[in-house]
């Protein structure tokens, strides 16, 4: 009775000792299951967190250059419309300081020589503002005496500042020779060679 007792006690030891390792085995299997999940899912949020900022940073430096870029194409551009500024200044300038002086009359004498010249020119008409026939009259009339004989006229008209216009055949053809259009044809013609010269120095 003793020994059945004994092995009872003995039996039942072992079955629970080997219900506490297949449990303790089923636990650790599991722990370690969940550890590597946990891992595993760490790994990816990580990942992603490490490639989100790999995208981030790439879309700010690409916003950055860009930026940098804009600025760079902003401040050329605002350089390049300073230039023509000052180019059209310097022109007035100029086209002012040869429209105020006694070369304006020369400049007069010559295009009207030259268009009374041309064989299919039956009138010309000198467009001046008021001030300039009145400064330029005499001295016109005096060095034209001979074309105003043939049919050139001096007018007044003060639709524009400075300069001349020519009006042959009674106004069948214009040719523009105020200061706003002397400078609008020569801004015309040096911007690109402007221009140019700033492409070529970058």
């Amino acid at each position: 009775m003793e020994i059945q007792l004994q092995e009872l006690i003995d039996k039942i030891k072992n079955d629970g000792v080997k219900v506490a390792e297949v449990e303790a085995e089923a636990i650790l299997k599991n722990a370690k299951a969940e550890a590597e999940k946990i891992i595993a899912d760490a790994k990816t949020t990580a990942d992603k967190i490490v490639s989100d900022s790999k995208n981030e940073s790439m879309r700010m430096v690409r916003a950055s250059e860009d930026a940098i870029r804009q600025a760079g194409r902003n401040l050329l551009i605002s350089f390049r419309e300073s230039v023509a500024r000052e180019l059209d200044a310097i022109i007035g300038e100029k086209v002012d300081a040869v429209y105020s002086s006694q070369l304006l009359e020369k400049i007069i004498v010559d295009v009207v020589e030259k268009w009374s010249s041309v064989p299919e020119t039956q009138s010309l008409t000198v467009i001046l503002n008021s001030d300039d026939v009145e400064r330029l009259e005499k001295a016109l009339a005096s060095a034209l005496k001979e074309r105003i004989r043939k049919g050139v006229i001096l007018k007044a008209n003060d639709n524009f500042t400075e300069g001349f216009r020519i009006a042959v055949n009674d106004g069948a053809v214009f040719y523009d020779y105020s200061k706003e259009a002397v400078v609008e044809m020569l801004s015309n013609y040096l911007s690109p060679k402007v221009t140019k010269l700033m492409k070529e120095a970058e």
